[in-house]
């Protein structure tokens, strides 16, 4: 069974993280939430949710998919936390998948996991100017090698979908999509 990661930030777009969460449970994928410090997680419109561990509880294990939700400030929060670029790094050097959506692509730009590869994000996010050796696309979902990034909570669902295909193959994406009722 695939096992993935998915850190919470205070301030991550809810509906991005619960989609992803959800879809890929439906998927029979084992979904690790981890947050960054102890307690709930209020989400940027004010949801509370509630991580399954502490982040320093998980960081050293090995996942087959690390997935970053978006949203501000959530991002911000992704994106300076040392751990977290720690086990991005060490997940795609042994090979695995590395996903982000929304604002979350600028925490994997920053890592400079990025460079010379196609990658889509919430406008404005992915700054030509300052990451000018990543091919910016406004696909709804871009995926690049093993690295996958997405636009926004409106691409949540079709993103959560390429992830389980990425990780399970195109029968079970097929499977969780029909359950769903997409037209």
């Amino acid at each position: 069974m695939a096992r993935v990661l998915v850190p919470l930030a205070p301030g991550c777009e809810e509906l991005e993280a619960v989609t992803i969460i959800d879809l890929l449970r439906r998927a029979e994928v084992e979904v690790v939430s981890a947050g960054l410090t102890p307690g709930p997680v209020k989400a940027s419109r004010g949801t509370v949710l509630l991580p399954d561990v502490l982040l320093e509880d998980v960081k050293e294990q090995s996942f087959d998919l690390v997935v970053l939700p978006g949203g501000l400030p959530g991002a911000d929060h992704l994106e300076q936390d040392a751990r977290i670029q720690h086990i991005l790094k060490r997940t795609h050097r042994q090979g695995h998948l590395v996903a982000a959506i929304c604002a979350a692509p600028k925490v994997l730009a920053s890592a400079g996991m990025l460079d010379h590869r196609r990658a889509t994000a919430y406008p404005g996010v992915l700054n030509p100017q300052q990451f000018p050796d990543i091919s910016i696309t406004t696909q709804a979902v871009e995926v690049d090698g093993k690295i996958i990034t997405s636009k926004g909570p409106g691409t949540a669902m079709d993103f959560a979908l390429t992830l389980i295909e990425c990780l399970c193959g195109s029968e079970k994406k097929e499977q969780v999509a029909a359950q769903l009722q997409r037209p």
